[in-house]
Formats: C-alpha cells, sequence, structure tokens
C-alpha cells in the first residue's frame, strides 16, 4: 500500500513538472530585417572649422 501511494505522489509530481515546463517558440519574422545606414559624416567640416579659427586666433595674426 506505502509502495503505490509513492508511485502515485511521484507519478503526480512528475506530471505536474511535465505540465509545467516553458516553451521555446522560434518564429521568423513577417517583414525582413532592414538595417539604416543613415549616418551623419560632420568631422571633416569640424575639423575645416576649427583650424580656420585656430588660424584666426593665433597670436601671430595680428588680431588681438
Amino acid at each position: 500500500m506505502k509502495n503505490i501511494l509513492i508511485t502515485s505522489h511521484l507519478s503526480i509530481l512528475a506530471l505536474l513538472l511535465v505540465t509545467c515546463t516553458p516553451t521555446v517558440q522560434i518564429a521568423l519574422p513577417n517583414e525582413p530585417i532592414t538595417i539604416n545606414l543613415n549616418v551623419r559624416i560632420e568631422h571633416e567640416i569640424r575639423v575645416k572649422i576649427e583650424e580656420e579659427l585656430d588660424g584666426i586666433f593665433a597670436a601671430d595674426s595680428g588680431l588681438f
């Protein structure tokens, strides 16, 4: 009787553990993946302006 009771408890516990396992589903997206490559490039412009300003504000330019 004890063995049957233990077996039934273990089988119920195993059934509960199996039914509560999470599932992982992998689905393909409906739309294709797009990569936006719109990048602003400002570095060259800033360098040119900074070099011009350095030339204007230089000590030998006679501005100050």
